[in-house]
């Protein structure tokens, strides 16, 4: 079996998907099958010995929608060549034609041949929907209320009118692909970022290669202004590389030999050898290309509310059309051809085009915006839930701090020799190289720094939330919070308590070092917090964020000089991982919506109990993009604001959408049903709503 994807062109909407996968459904060697239509893919898998992937493409031409290759645009043909668009122009001209010749007193013959043909040729399209989704969906939908109420308006009489309703529908349905490929102008503008070739440096010789053959471990050339072809590691040179396009950092950020850069990013002034550390297809930008575009399959709770509503709303209307059409002329003094137009003009008015489609046009535009700007939101319930978040839980260390702690001070117990503070830090850097923790790498630096070689240990291990032990010749040593010797050895720090007091007061974490007997003494360790860290938390107020929460693995004193120096307004001290799982639960109990936000590895398990769970500085870390509702790219406070803004800005133009939808719609309904409005009058209301509903959801677009 083999899974594979195709971007097809002439794949703009839900009526298209369903006629892709009936086309597929009856060919051998095709068992599982998945239509993208926010973003024109199509995913199968394939039995190889069946049916070949050349023959399969075939099969989508032929179903008519090509495959579009190297990175090709995709979207409707050019005006002049779209056949709905073709259609829709020559069912105007039919139906300007036919109008100017019932006024120069020609015979009826004459102008009703050209009303019917403009008919048939504006509704073809549109029409042939219809019976599709009745026959083979078992579904009404707004193609079929449009086609009724024309043939009901064609049979009354109504020639004219019945014409323009469907030639003003047609341009619509003409147009539906244009508004599709203008919301998935952020993925293209995605994939534009990297270059379509890679200068590669193979047996010697260099060569220009499509980025697509780029493979691991291939050494590749970068000039100051290219782009870079995928993601690698620096061999030689240094220059400034901006990386905006991937994390939306707005400074250029310094790399040399040994710093990792990703595709897509811009290098500067210098000339760059990077070795590649990941194929084309698993780099970050395709990653984030992927990843974006099944977000926009991934529907919001209001979106999957109003399609289950227009599921059943469509034939509700029909039904309500017709009963006013039977019912009317009895109860109420008018003929029967008048209720029955307004049961047409009723069917017209009430067709929910713009409502459903208000929600859908908006959210994909926004997803697709947040992700230029460096903020992978993985679905279209997290824009909602991130605008309804009240509550922000941040992770110190990485998240507030930079992440990137240094040893302040080493003191040891007063009247120890020279040779104690070289032993300590030789011991402590000993245990800490075999662990991962930040502050573990802070103290093997400050280790190497001070010319002290580490001790060699044995038998390490990780006390989870309290320290780390090992064996140093032959003796256990340990080296971990305050607590754990206080509390589990039962180890007297009377000497050394007001030296812990004072650094801790002064926001240092302090470990101990020691064996199950005695204290030889301690280290301090203190990282910085991030230098907008303060002001990204007022904007958190300004936005909305009713509570700022840190939530640390630190000290109580340590915890409230960071939260002093930030700005924050509650924190909790001395936690292990599963206790923020339960300090989540009980903010989110509080307060209602929370956002966690963390390192996307460490702190997984609280972020998948938060409402929303944001991993910072996510680029280039798979895990951190897999396991997090939202992936800021950099390693950045501000990108958090920028979301929580974007979801908000989002959530406003949805219900502004919603409400112009069923305003526009109440209001046509009643003049319908009072007879107030002629059929064109209610389909210009209906097209015109409906122009209106998705221009405003286009504005996401704008970053």
């Amino acid at each position: 079996m083999q899974q594979l994807d195709f971007h097809v062109n002439n794949l703009d909407c839900e009526q298209d998907a369903g006629r892709l996968r009936r086309a597929l459904d009856s060919v051998q060697g095709i068992n599982v099958i998945r239509v993208f239509p926010s973003t024109a893919k199509v995913r199968v898998t394939i039995d190889e010995g069946v049916i070949a992937q050349e023959r399969l493409e075939t099969y989508l031409s032929e179903a008519g929608f090509p495959v579009a290759r190297d990175r090709q645009q995709v979207g409707p043909p050019p005006l002049w060549k779209n056949p709905k668009v073709l259609a829709s122009g020559a069912s105007g001209v039919l139906l300007l034609v036919g109008w100017l010749l019932s006024w120069t007193g020609m015979p009826t013959g004459g102008p009703l041949a050209l009303y019917l043909s403009a008919i048939l040729v504006g509704g073809y399209f549109f029409g042939r929907e219809a019976i599709e989704d009745l026959i083979h969906e078992r579904r009404i939908g707004i193609e079929l209320l449009m086609s009724v109420a024309a043939i009901a308006a064609f049979a009354l009489g109504q020639w004219a009118e019945a014409a323009m309703l469907v030639f003003l529908y047609s341009i619509s349905e003409a147009l539906e692909g244009y508004t599709e490929a203008k919301t998935r102008s952020a993925i293209r503008a995605l994939m534009d970022l990297t270059p379509k070739t890679a200068l590669v440096r193979r047996n010697s010789t260099e060569a220009e290669i499509p980025v697509e053959e780029v493979r691991v471990g291939d050494i590749f050339l970068v000039k100051p202004g290219q782009s870079l072809p995928t993601d690698g590691e620096v061999i030689r040179g240094q220059s400034s590389v901006n990386q905006a396009p991937v994390t939306g950092e707005s400074v250029p950020v310094e790399k040399q030999a040994g710093d990792v850069v990703y595709a897509g990013s811009i290098n500067g002034e210098g000339s760059l050898e990077v070795s590649a550390v990941k194929a084309f297809a698993d780099n970050t930008i395709s990653r984030i290309i992927q990843m974006v575009e099944e977000a926009q399959e991934r529907k919001g709770e209001s979106q999957r509310f109003i399609e289950k509503f227009g599921a059943r709303y469509s034939p509700a209307v029909l039904l309500t059309g017709i009963v006013l059409a039977v019912v009317g002329p009895l109860l109420f003094a008018a003929s029967w051809v008048d209720w029955i137009i307004r049961a047409t003009v009723f069917i017209v008015a009430a067709a929910p085009c713009a409502l459903v489609i208000s929600i859908p046009v908006t959210l994909v535009a926004s997803l697709g915006t947040a992700a230029r700007k460096g903020v992978l939101i993985k679905g279209g319930v997290f824009i909602e839930q991130l605008a309804r978040v009240s509550v922000v839980a941040l992770d110190k260390t990485g998240t507030i701090t930079r992440g990137e702690p240094e040893v302040t001070d080493v003191v040891v117990p007063e009247g120890a020799d020279d040779a104690a503070r070289p032993k300590l830090l030789s011991v402590a850097a000993g245990i800490e190289r075999l662990s991962q923790h930040p502050l573990a790498e802070a103290i093997v630096r400050h280790a190497e720094a001070a010319g002290v070689t580490p001790a060699d240990v044995s038998h390490f291990q990780s006390l989870t939330g309290a320290g780390a032990s090992a064996n140093v010749d032959g003796e256990a040593f340990y080296i971990g919070k305050p607590s754990l010797f206080q509390v589990e050895l039962r180890v007297n720090l009377a000497t050394l308590n007001p030296e812990i007091e004072r650094l801790e007061t002064a926001g240092n974490t302090v470990v101990v070092i020691g064996t199950k007997n005695r204290a030889w003494g301690l280290l301090a360790i203190r990282d910085t917090i991030r230098p907008n860290a303060r002001q990204a938390i007022e904007s958190l107020h300004q936005v909305g964020v009713q509570k700022v929460v840190m939530l640390t693995g630190d000290n109580e004193r340590t915890a409230q000089a960071i939260a002093d120096e930030a700005g924050i307004d509650e924190f909790h001290a001395n936690l292990k991982p599963e206790d923020k799982v339960e300090k989540v639960r009980e903010l989110a109990e509080r307060y209602g919506h929370v956002a966690m936000v963390g390192d996307g590895v460490n702190d997984a398990p609280a972020l998948a109990e938060a409402t929303v769970g944001v991993a910072m500085g996510a680029a280039g870390t798979d895990v951190a993009l897999e396991t997090a509702d939202v992936a800021l790219m950099a390693d950045d406070l501000d990108k958090l604001v920028y979301a929580l803004k974007l979801a908000r800005r989002n959530q406003k133009l949805v219900n502004q959408n919603l409400a112009l939808s069923a305003i526009v719609i109440g209001s046509l309904v009643i003049g319908a049903v009072a007879g107030w409005f002629s059929l064109p009058i209610a389909v210009l209301g209906h097209e015109i709503s409906e122009f209106i509903v998705i221009g405003n959801g286009l504005r996401m677009l704008r970053a």
